[in-house]
């Protein structure tokens, strides 16, 4: 198994209830049609369990297995216990379990104060923070209504995932050249030197009102 430092880490950041999942699902099959082979690390800010009471990994976990694994013709599941439950992973900890062969991209839902390479998704009307000013980790920002930008980021229309999809893969292609081979970005608590730019994104001005460009898919 190959770990996940050669492959380009992006990551979507947002307050619960944003719509982290929902842009993802929109955006992941874009970019298969592409040709991209992608893997998601998500953060869950509670506990779940993938199999229940009744199934024989279940049984198997509660009679005291440590990690269970599950294979099939279709899929393959590793079921670990976290020797610590008290305080919540870090990316960097659970970055090696991802198998990178073959993938060309890791997209990260959560996590939000990890040292990479991330796109905010920003719903002016919820009134919660704003992540982007404070973080200069946030390469984009994505949302669903045009607002006064404290820093100068690239602004996506939320509800355009095409015009999402275009950044994401000049980002790609940006991070491809400017990466050193084997530099994991979070190794040393710094992102890739990537660049943001992108055909259809909105360059903002600092403190300008931003406009979206409706011209775009």
């Amino acid at each position: 198994m190959s770990t996940a430092g050669a492959v380009p880490l992006l990551g979507f950041c947002a307050y619960s209830g944003t719509g982290k999942t929902t842009l993802l699902t929109r955006l992941i099959p874009l970019l298969r049609a592409e040709g991209l082979r992608v893997a998601v690390v998500k953060h869950a800010h509670h506990s779940f369990d993938i199999d229940h009471p009744g199934k024989d990994s279940y049984e198997l976990r509660m009679a005291g297995a440590d990690q269970v694994l599950i294979a099939s013709r279709r899929r393959l599941a590793v079921i670990r216990e976290r020797p610590d439950p008290t305080h919540d992973p870090q990316l960097a900890e659970i970055l090696p379990w991802v198998d990178s062969n073959g993938l060309d991209l890791i997209l990260v839902e959560g996590f939000k104060h990890a040292p990479v390479p991330k796109i905010e998704i920003y719903r002016p009307a919820l009134g919660l923070p704003q992540i982007y000013p404070s973080d200069l980790h946030v390469v984009a920002v994505a949302s669903d209504a045009p607002f006064p930008m404290a820093r100068e980021v690239p602004l996506l229309n939320l509800d355009r995932p095409r015009q999402v999809l275009g950044f994401v893969l000049g980002w790609l292609q940006n991070s491809r050249t400017a990466r050193v081979p084997g530099r994991h970005p979070i190794a040393d608590g710094r992102p890739s030197e990537v660049g943001s730019e992108s055909p259809g994104v909105v360059k903002t001005a600092q403190n300008n009102s931003v406009v979206f460009n409706e011209a775009l898919p």
